[in-house]
């Protein structure tokens, strides 16, 4: 980028949202993206308990501890996708970001901005003291010690970002034992939470979520975060799930 360029990313706080309905409006905002009609944005959100599968469906599938019909009677949905990664879990308390880029204007390869991902989620626990650091080779994700606290599973169609990260700030860890997460065995999840202890009080979701916004514009190289709340953006949220309807 051109010294003392301001770059903006535009950052939708949508709220709770069905991951059916969050795919649908990726889909709208990838394509808007593609043409022009929008720039640069990431959705900032959190999904009701979900389980989703990687693009390579069958190895995903066999890291699935427990059936379709028995996630449905804990009361999660189970969505096979196209990003990139194996078996996650994604609930409340768990802050989701879909960054909507175009990686060509960022000047950034696929690898580079993965690493951003993975540093917007270390600089966030290190807000809150907790040292955390990209995965060993083979180990996707963001990890304190053994144990993974931030996912990253992504999709990019001709140089345009979509799908993303989820960082654990405190959300039921119990999901996670009915699948192997990311097809990694024998290693824990973990949470903010869990990691900076009960004597210590966090601040509210929210704010977390907003923080690893401004951690990862940042890291992207942005200048800028303007934020939109889910009232401003709900006409698109509604337009998704009318169309999956």
């Amino acid at each position: 980028m051109s010294g003392g360029a301001r770059r903006v990313l535009e950052a939708w706080r949508v709220g709770v949202v069905r991951y059916g309905d969050a795919l649908q409006l990726q889909e709208r905002l990838v394509a808007d993206r593609k043409g022009g009609r929008v720039g640069d944005l990431v959705l900032s959100l959190q999904h009701p308990p979900t389980y989703t599968l990687g693009k390579r469906h069958e190895k995903a599938e066999r890291n699935l501890l427990a059936s379709e019909a028995e996630l449905r009677a804990l009361g999660a949905e189970l969505h096979r996708t196209e990003r990139g990664g194996d078996v996650t879990f994604h609930g409340p308390r768990q802050a989701v970001l879909y960054p909507i880029l175009s990686l060509r204007a960022l000047g950034l390869g696929a690898r580079r901005y993965v690493e951003g991902l993975e540093s917007a989620m270390i600089q966030v626990a290190a807000l809150h003291g907790v040292s955390a650091r990209p995965g060993d080779p083979g180990e996707t994700g963001v990890w304190v010690g053994d144990r993974k606290i931030g996912a990253i599973g992504v999709r990019i169609s001709s140089g345009f970002t979509w799908h993303g990260l989820a960082f654990n700030i405190d959300p039921d860890l119990g999901y996670f034992d009915h699948i192997v997460p990311c097809g990694i065995a024998g290693k824990e999840v973990t949470s903010l939470r869990r990691e900076v202890g009960d004597g210590v009080e966090l601040p509210a979701d929210e704010v977390i979520h907003d923080q690893l916004v401004r951690c990862l514009a940042r890291t992207l190289g942005f200048t800028d975060v303007e934020f939109k709340d889910d009232s401003e953006s709900g006409d698109m949220i509604g337009a998704a799930a009318a169309t999956r309807s």
